[in-house]
């Protein structure tokens, strides 16, 4: 059987049919030399596997006991959580998405808070040191809202403290919170404890805190949307006529 590169010889002169064709593939093999996901370490809010699937919802967290370790849930591939029966697709897409996320640390609400016990945290509305840069700017929005040279922010202490055991200088704010009013906590998916008049919430890990819901398609969506449309408007002169 002649080959491929005998085949190409008869196309060439004379003075070239003798020449060695290489007929060597080359495999792209960039894939092998890039280096691996980094795992991030679990935080107080988010310790574990169940946790994580059930914070960012659509039912993920059906499929915990398919994840064998907190490694494997941020080192799996497309295909490997395939065939792990992680189905359909959309699925597998956004579960890669909110780990990339994690991985980045852009968390959700809550996933920034570091007093956690059995899944829920304590925020509380505490006054801190307005920064001298802010100070010498006139920085009305921090003055209004503390006393003078101060500011209030919601951060988050352990269970039974109502003042913070560090310098005030130190504390960070909790993302998503806010102080509304005179010293109200503000945020997604806080509840207020009762008899403090607002200044303190907890924050609990609920099922689909984190998620991001799924559009809903439109007549039809937009692709489709003119078609269904002019099928419906027809329907309805049809039955107009009758």
């Amino acid at each position: 059987m002649i080959n491929r590169a005998s085949q190409l010889r008869l196309f060439f002169p004379p003075t070239f049919r003798n020449l060695k064709v290489s007929t060597c593939q080359h495999v792209r093999s960039l894939h092998h030399r890039m280096p691996a996901s980094r795992v991030p370490a679990p935080t107080p809010f988010v310790p574990d596997t169940q946790t994580f699937l059930s914070l960012i919802g659509r039912n993920l967290s059906k499929h915990a006991s398919k994840l064998p370790s907190w490694e494997a849930l941020f080192s799996l591939s497309s295909p490997q959580l395939r065939e792990l029966g992680i189905e359909p697709a959309r699925d597998r897409r956004y579960l890669l998405r909110w780990c990339e996320k994690f991985r980045k640390g852009q968390y959700g609400v809550g996933g920034d808070l570091q007093n956690v016990v059995e899944g829920k945290a304590e925020v509380r509305v505490v006054e801190v040191p307005v920064p001298i840069k802010s100070q010498s700017t006139g920085d009305a929005a921090a003055s209004a809202t503390g006393s003078a040279g101060k500011r209030k922010i919601v951060v988050n202490l352990p269970y039974g403290e109502s003042e913070p055991s560090i310098p005030a200088e130190s504390l960070q704010p909790i993302r998503f919170m806010k102080v509304h009013g005179a010293s109200q906590v503000k945020g997604p998916h806080v509840s207020p404890v009762k008899g403090t008049q607002g200044t303190v919430a907890t924050i609990s890990v609920i099922e689909g805190l984190w998620e991001n819901k799924r559009g809903r398609k439109i007549d039809g969506g937009e692709r489709r949307r003119a078609e269904v449309r002019a099928k419906r408007q027809a329907e309805e002169r049809r039955t107009t006529r009758g």
